[in-house]
């Protein structure tokens, strides 16, 4: 039986290592990942992170991220174990996590 598991972000960085943690490490197939940001407008989450935030290397940085709210990582999962799922997104940084 399928059931999704959504878990909300502050950065899109965090919402990807997540991503790619349960994909390597759990073999949750990608395509049962989805990434989006959590109202209609669009997010780099709620504080910058990563590509965001200037590095001091390579190019000058223009703009400024959009920030309007947290990143939502929904996983599709058939296995009969959520709490695999539940801990890799709560270890990637989660800061709420729900079955649906």
């Amino acid at each position: 039986m399928e059931r999704t598991i959504v878990a909300n972000f502050e950065t899109r960085r965090d919402a990807e290592i997540a991503v790619e943690h349960l994909v390597q490490a759990h073999a949750v197939p990608r395509t049962d990942i989805f990434i989006r940001a959590r109202g209609e407008s669009n997010s780099a989450g709620v504080r910058a992170a990563g590509a965001d935030v200037e590095s001091g290397h390579g190019q000058q940085k223009r703009g400024t991220p959009e920030l309007g709210g947290e990143i939502e990582v929904s996983v599709d999962y058939h296995g009969s174990e959520p709490e695999v799922v539940r801990a890799a997104l709560k270890e990637a940084g989660s800061r709420s996590i729900k079955a649906q």
